[in-house]
């Protein structure tokens, strides 16, 4: 592959819902252009965009892949993305490192609610669209019903870029309303607008001309003038309107059977943005933020967005923002305040790979083995460091407990999840300090049994899954006293001290407190630190079932000690004892942890949401409508929501959406906490 300048690179984000066809346009592009030369197929598992091993068994993408495709002069890096929400992660990493995005509308289903997420992650890019309604040849397809749906789901203003000729299997081409032409068949040869099109042909270029000229005031001057604009000024104004959110031109399309797909790659070339008519904002080591124009001449930043692990190591894709990259070279990596080699460049088409010497400003590519820097690190000069702000991702939303099937797997399995979260960020891993499990979360099931599968396959660790323990914790609703005497005598010196405490309940969001009011010495200060060490090893297991204790103020108000028999250890003991003791008579009650959850879903299904939340235990918050859609806020807790990614797209055959954001500790209803102290008491008896 050639070496492309900055001006002539054009870097697209391929979003939308799981189904409407990236992978297949992708493909498509790729033969007719001569890049391949067979046309992969998804269904198949022939797919060169699609060559993980989840990829091909499920006909899905599940991660994103690259293709470079050389067309008319113009470098087109496209950004195959999954469309399985789970995945919502390499969406935004993709979009994080493009210039513009192509929201895939399926021509029968129209907008999902993974068309609007992805839309909605482009606008807060300040991305320019374009929408393209694919899958054209499709049986029952109504090119009015699919605007509407646009129109009524979509925020922003839409205009026909193209016309459809045909819909359904008489789908034959379409009329491009810049050049006013027809483009028919697999070839997409230029001819005559039909005779029957030609005044709604009119009609849509006026309305794609006003359009246009809403983009620049001497346009819009111009146009109200009655004088006609120029190829160029169209062009022109639909740029700047675009790029101002103005407007988001809409495209048709069927690559299955290879017709416009050239038109969507001519569009493409044509109105999404050359990196270097964007910009972009990196922090310097002192703290500044400056804004730098994205060309070989600023000051070198090469983003990592993704990293792929294998039995063999590591790839690192980066996208270039300022300077040029070149192979075999020594770089800074920001993050990790080191340097780093960059050995062999490389240009990636699915899992293809080409050695370049240099990648320019605004192109992507991608280092084997570059030490120790990892996704959202930047690699610049060591004397003008500057780096960019992280992907930002959204929290975890599902979870499983890892328990390593072996001793070797026990032995592997840090490093292992460790690699796991290196590729995909919005995968997290941590040990539950209060249930002692190791935890893997992400972004639904999906996401958790390709991560395991992937641990299994890549890394060689084996582990099983199971429902996470909720973390709960115990705490008192009144205040009560106790003594404690702990007395041991076993020839010699003995141990002896007594302890009297008061337990004080602090509130459920509270830690704990330690207070003396011991006057005249009746305990002395060393004992009064081995009595406060007792209290917090009492908090580690609570007397209801064993949870960790939280929101008391426990304090020592006498004690006796013996002037030979009296050492910390005793003290120790009797400030555990004592603190158990007094819990007991101060009304000891469960905690659990309360989240946010905000559940998206179509209209017609929020009678059932509403019924199933009920019976989570849920608060709700509040209500919105946005288009056709529903959006239900509430506070549940997370006992309640273990298994709610699979009941929700269960529910509402996929098309529900939510998210979960910790919010804090509620109480639990006395009639669960027998439930759970009994659960627990059993879980201890079966242990030993």
């Amino acid at each position: 592959m050639k070496e492309y300048q900055t001006s002539k690179i054009r870097n697209v984000a391929l979003v939308g819902h799981n189904g409407s066809g990236k992978t297949t346009f992708v493909e498509r592009a790729l033969f007719n252009t001569g890049a391949t030369t067979r046309m992969g197929s998804v269904q198949a598992g022939t797919a060169v965009m699609d060559f993980d091993e989840e990829e091909v068994d499920r006909n899905s993408s599940v991660s994103t892949s690259l293709a470079p495709i050389e067309f008319k002069g113009i470098k087109l890096n496209m950004l195959d993305t999954p469309g399985f929400m789970d995945f919502i992660g390499e969406v935004n990493s993709s979009l994080y490192v493009s210039d513009g995005a192509l929201v895939f509308v399926e021509a029968v289903s129209g907008v999902e609610v993974g068309t609007e997420i992805v839309r909605q992650a482009a606008n807060e890019r300040n991305l320019p669209q374009i929408l393209l309604v694919n899958k054209m040849d499709r049986e029952n397809v109504r090119v009015f019903r699919v605007v509407d749906s646009i129109n009524n789901n979509l925020d922003g203003n839409f205009v026909n870029l193209q016309l459809p000729i045909g819909e359904g299997p008489s789908f034959t081409g379409i009329i491009d309303l810049l050049k006013m032409e027809a483009r028919l068949g697999e070839k997409s040869e230029v001819a005559p607008i039909p005779d029957d099109m030609v005044d709604a042909a009119e009609e849509a270029r006026m309305a794609l001309i006003e359009a246009a000229a809403e983009g620049d005031d001497a346009l819009m001057e111009k146009f109200f003038e009655d004088e006609e604009l120029t190829h160029e000024e169209i062009v022109a104004g639909l740029k700047g309107a675009m790029s101002q959110g103005l407007l988001s031109p809409i495209i048709y399309s069927a690559p299955e059977v290879g017709i416009a797909v050239e038109p969507v790659l001519e569009v493409l070339a044509l109105l999404m943005p050359s990196p270097d008519e964007r910009s972009f904002v990196a922090t310097k080591a002192k703290g500044e933020e400056v804004t730098y124009k994205v060309g070989d001449t600023s000051p070198l930043a090469a983003f990592i967005f993704k990293t792929r692990e294998d039995a063999y190591g590591k790839a690192s894709y980066i996208r270039v923002f300022g300077g040029v990259l070149n192979s075999d070279s020594r770089y800074w990596a920001a993050e990790l305040d080191s340097e780093v080699r960059v050995g062999s460049l490389q240009i990636v088409t699915g899992k293809e790979t080409t050695a370049v010497s240099k990648l320019h400003a605004g192109d992507i590519g991608a280092v084997v083995k570059l030490g120790d820097a990892s996704t959202n690190d930047t690699l610049c000069e060591k004397n003008n460091q500057i780096k960019l702000a992280p992907v930002a991702q959204p929290n975890p939303i599902a979870s499983v407990a890892i328990h390593p099937k072996t001793q070797s797997d026990v032995a592997k399995l840090s490093q292992s999840l460790t690699r796991l979260v290196a590729e995909d960020p919005t995968l997290n891993w941590y040990t539950e300090v209060v249930t002692h499990e190791t935890i893997l979360a992400g972004m639904g099931t999906t996401h958790l049994d390709i991560a395991v599968k992937k641990a299994q396959s890549k890394f060689g660790v084996g582990f099983d899954t199971t429902i996470p323990k909720v973390p709960y914790r115990e705490t008192i609703t009144k205040t009560n006293s106790a003594d404690y005497t702990h007395k041991k005598q076993t020839g010699g010196a003995g141990q002896y001290g007594r302890v009297f405490l008061r337990l004080e309940p602090l509130g459920d969001d509270a830690e704990f407190e330690f207070a003396s009011e011991i006057f005249g010495g009746s305990v002395s200060a060393p004992f009064v630190s081995a009595t406060e060490k007792g209290c917090r090893q009492a908090l580690e297991s609570g007397p209801i079932a064993g949870y960790n204790v939280v929101g008391i103020k426990a304090i020592i108000f006498d004690g006796k000690e013996h002037p030979v028999d009296s050492k910390e250890i005793a003290f120790q003991t009797a400030g555990r004892e004592c603190f158990k003791k007094a819990m007991m008579g101060a009304g000891p009650i469960l905690l659990e942890p309360i989240y946010k959850a905000t559940v998206t879903v179509p209209a017609d299904y929020m009678g059932d949401i509403m019924g199933d939340m009920n019976s989570r235990r849920a608060r709700v918050l509040g209500i919105d409508q946005e288009g056709t859609k529903s959006i239900v806020q509430t506070e549940v807790p997370l006992a309640e929501m273990q298994t709610y990614a699979q009941d929700l797209r269960s529910m509402t055959q996929g098309r529900g959406v939510y998210a979960m954001e910790f919010y804090h500790y509620g109480r639990v209803p006395a009639h669960l906490q027998e439930q759970i102290a009994a659960q627990a008491a059993k879980e201890r008896e079966e242990e030993g």
